[in-house]
């Protein structure tokens, strides 16, 4: 026996046989996709009931999902965070030419633009902090008023729907 061999265990644990299958799986097939068909033959292979395949998908897809808000609330932040550097910018260059203007130097308006560049300071540390309780409420915050706004679109769209389905949109009676 080689030693290579000796240092093989004879028995896993579960956490184990999940890493090794995710490697032997990722280095069979980088670019390969699967189909459902034989993500069913797969798990029916290694003793996977029908029913805990279904869970553990549905799981997997509620996962995803999450990861994609996420993601969009990650770019929204980013993306408040370059509008405020863009105000920042084009308000304290005019602040700083107004006071090169008047006094010759820049005074009064150097303050301005450390008092605000902190403040923008925070909110670009803020912004790339991605983990931790001040991110998760600020996630919730975003998410609750994501679906209210989702939820005022889609209602929007189904009284127009139903408007112009009843004849009523352009009725004059309608007043």
């Amino acid at each position: 026996m080689s030693v290579f061999e000796t240092q093989i265990p004879r028995s896993y644990q579960q956490e184990d046989i999940q890493q090794i299958l995710n490697l032997a799986i990722a280095r069979q097939a980088d670019s390969e996709e699967y189909s459902r068909e034989q993500l069913v033959e797969i798990a029916a292979e290694l003793g996977i009931s029908t029913d805990i395949l279904l869970a553990a998908e549905q799981e997997w897809l509620v996962r995803q999902q999450e990861r994609q808000k996420h993601y969009e609330f990650d770019c929204y932040r980013r993306e408040q965070l370059k509008r405020r550097f863009g105000r920042y910018l084009i308000i304290n260059s005019f602040l700083v030419g107004l006071n090169l203007l008047n006094n010759g130097h820049p005074s009064w308006s150097l303050y301005v633009l450390l008092f605000w560049g902190l403040f923008l300071g925070l909110s670009a540390w803020n912004t790339y902090q991605l983990q931790g309780e001040e991110y998760e409420r600020a996630f919730q915050k975003w998410y609750r008023r994501y679906q209210i706004k989702t939820f005022a679109q889609t209602l929007l769209i189904r009284l127009n729907d139903w408007l112009t389905a009843s004849g009523r949109v352009g009725d004059r009676r309608l007043r």
